[in-house]
């Protein structure tokens, strides 16, 4: 049996024991030190790679967390959070990749080898739904929708019991019931392949 990444490890300890928030939460990183991971955020990435994730600066002064690494699929998840329903949101702008031009958001994320994922791809022009299981990410569902790269987007989950619906900058592009992740588990942000992408605006909350 392979044994489980340090990151995995980590990922599951962080996730125990935690409790549900009930309101709606949001982070930003305007105190973060440019060119260093997060504070309060645990980055890694599903199958190795080299993933880089950093604060950088807005050419407007604003501070965002960019990923410009490559691997295969690079995550950064909010440590303290644990939801079960709820809704997970996040501002992303793809600005380049030859392989991918992807950002998503990660909920019920219980390691690195087990979580939910919705990602939309400037390259592709599609919104998909995905589940994680065993290290593996199997495809749910695929959607055309326009995504324009260099332009922010605002891309959210929303999820109760096995009910899952999916918008893009506000319309809602999948809608269905899987039941393949169950249970609590944190939230946060996630990239493919080479896809170089900004992430701003992150919030999430705890549904009843």
């Amino acid at each position: 049996m392979m044994k489980p990444s340090m990151a995995t490890l980590a990922a599951a300890a962080l996730i125990a024991g935690t409790p549900s928030t009930s309101r709606a939460e949001s982070a930003s990183f305007n105190s973060d030190t440019v060119g260093s991971p997060p504070a309060g955020w645990l980055c890694g990435s599903t199958g190795g790679g080299s993933p880089r994730w950093t604060v950088e600066t807005e050419p407007g002064g604003q501070k965002v967390l960019k990923q410009s690494g490559s691997a295969p699929f690079p995550w950064c998840v909010r440590r303290g959070t644990s939801l079960t329903d709820g809704f997970v949101e996040v501002k992303f702008k793809p600005l380049s990749g030859r392989e991918d031009q992807a950002g998503g958001v990660v909920w019920r994320f219980k390691n690195g080898d087990s979580y939910y994922i919705c990602r939309a791809n400037a390259l592709e022009n599609n919104v998909s739904l995905y589940y994680t299981e065993g290290g593996r990410r199997k495809t749910i569902k695929y959607v055309d929708a326009p995504v324009a790269g260099n332009v922010w987007h605002t891309l959210r989950a929303e999820f109760r019991g096995t009910h899952i619906r999916v918008l893009l900058d506000g319309k809602p592009y999948i809608e269905l019931d899987d039941n393949h992740i169950t249970g609590a588990g944190s939230v946060g942000v996630w990239t493919k392949a080479d896809s170089v992408t900004m992430f701003d605006g992150f919030s999430y909350q705890s549904g009843p």
